[in-house]
């Protein structure tokens, strides 16, 4: 296997171990860049000067007995919309193209501290706001297992650069799916953490220098294995120094120890948001192999009222404050004469956006209730269930369509059309609750394009939804490299 392959946490022990230096695996990954960033134009900001100081700085400490921590010397990237000092941070809009971040974001911060060389910073869309991977700034960004496709968003270069072996790590946000759809279309392992988990701090959106925290927004790992989103949890988690005065975090270990003990409920399709039958038959196959195993499979099983339009009509309306919240003043403007004008019973997708993103407060804390009895029937449903599976995304990765009006996109499912921003209904279902998912690669469909599962676990049980991706991982194969990259 190339060295770009291995896993993060094996990269770190044959550090540890002298089998290889800082330095050289550090080169290692910057001569793969040279030759296939060009095509995919995942990597789009690099500081290869201060990288290769910090490698050689990590190989004398080494050197001299001091371990910096679990990934000491190991390089990575990082999504660009993270603060990291001496680098862009513009997400990928016009306005930010000469900002430079002066300090680290909280989580870029934890994995330097880790002892990790960040080298660059990946691809996203303006504003970290769609489900594909294009910018003015950087242009746009393929997918690794066919150039004429989309890696997602708005985590895509990130994807785009673990499934190509650009890197062995990376550090994403997801809000509307940004870790898990990426991941789903490239066939990586990306773990959204329960909200609050890992602190936002350093983000942008919202604005450089933003104290607030974002409603529904997470930062997360992403990776090619399990076992490394469980060491860059480890990395990651915990209050931020604010909180730390007096919080603790202490995530709770797995419910269980074998898979044979894992309850699991699979919400597979639903005539509410069809999925493509190719990626409904690898789900079922999942299924039916987690029976095997002597795992408890219920197909049927739902939270208590929890129906999927209405759940994504709280979590969009919830989504679309959060977002008002980062736009800039013009926009925010513009959003809210649009509002203002509309038709009540307008329900076109700007309209809603510019409604959503303008509300007023008394209507956010009724949908807020909402959400609160959402997660209160969740919180009961995992009572006798452990783990919920359903799709990430109703379809495979699609050809890129960058039109600038994401109203005027469709998606094709099953030969039929579904609005563009359906994209999200899925991965909503975890989003506004609050609850950990990790998505893994469990197949590909007869064009050879990757397959993930959403592995959906109860609050602040990211433990448990991880160790049931470990199951699903060791059962279905795991990642697999795109032809040509291996």
């Amino acid at each position: 296997m190339d060295l770009a392959f291995r896993p993060a946490s094996e990269l770190a022990r044959m550090i540890r171990d002298r089998e290889i230096s800082a330095a050289a695996l550090l080169e290692h990954f910057l001569a793969r860049l040279e030759r296939y960033n060009p095509d995919l134009n995942a990597v789009v900001v690099t500081d290869l000067d201060a990288a290769r100081e910090r490698a050689r700085a990590a190989d004398a400490a080494l050197a001299a007995g001091e371990n910096w921590g679990p990934l000491h010397g190991v390089p990575m990237t990082v999504k660009e919309t993270f603060e990291v000092a001496g680098m862009p941070t513009t997400a990928g809009a016009q306005e930010l193209r000469d900002y430079r971040s002066t300090t680290n974001a909280v989580a870029v911060q934890r994995l330097l501290d880790a002892g990790a060389v960040i080298f660059g910073k990946t691809n996203v869309p303006l504003y970290a706001g769609d489900l594909q991977t294009y910018n003015e700034i950087y242009g746009s960004t393929s997918n690794p297992w066919d150039l004429e496709r989309t890696p997602g968003g708005s985590s895509g270069g990130a994807a785009a650069a673990l499934a190509a072996g650009l890197t062995p790590l990376e550090l994403g946000s997801d809000i509307g799916g940004s870790i898990r759809t990426p991941a789903h279309f490239c066939g990586v392992a990306g773990l959204k953490p329960s909200y609050g988990v890992v602190p936002m701090r350093g983000h942008v959106p919202g604005p450089p220098g933003s104290l607030s925290r974002a409603d529904i927004g997470v930062m997360g790992p992403m990776a090619r294995t399990v076992d490394d989103l469980m060491l860059a949890l480890d990395v990651l988690a915990g209050p931020d120094e604010d909180d730390a005065v007096a919080w603790r975090l202490e995530l709770p270990a797995p419910r269980h120890r074998s898979l044979g003990e894992y309850r699991v409920a699979a919400w597979l399709d639903d005539p509410a948001c069809p999925v493509d039958r190719e990626i409904v038959a690898i789900l079922q196959a999942v299924a039916a192999r987690l029976r095997a195993e002597g795992a408890t499979v219920d197909e049927q099983a739902r939270p208590a009222g929890v129906e999927l339009p209405a759940a994504y009509e709280v979590f969009y309306n919830l989504l679309t404050a959060a977002l008002g919240g980062g736009l800039p003043p013009k926009v925010f403007d513009k959003m809210q004469q649009v509002a203002d004008s509309a038709d009540p019973g307008d329900r076109h997708y700007f309209t809603r956006f510019a409604r959503g993103a303008t509300q007023r407060h008394a209507r956010w804390l009724r949908t807020n209730e909402k959400r609160q009895r959402l997660r209160r029937a969740w919180a009961e449903f995992f009572r006798d269930y452990d783990i919920m599976l359903c799709p990430v995304v109703q379809t495979v990765a699609f050809p890129k369509d960058e039109h600038p009006a994401a109203a005027d996109r469709i998606l094709m499912v099953n030969g039929q059309p579904q609005p563009y921003m359906d994209i999200m209904v899925w991965a909503g279902l975890a989003g506004a609750v609050y609850l950990p998912a990790v998505v893994v690669p469990v197949g590909r469909t007869e064009a050879g394009l990757p397959v993930g599962i959403q592995i959906i676990g109860p609050y602040l049980e990211d433990r448990t939804a991880l160790d049931f991706a470990r199951h699903v991982e060791r059962l279905m194969g795991g990642f697999r490299a795109p032809p040509g990259y291996a």
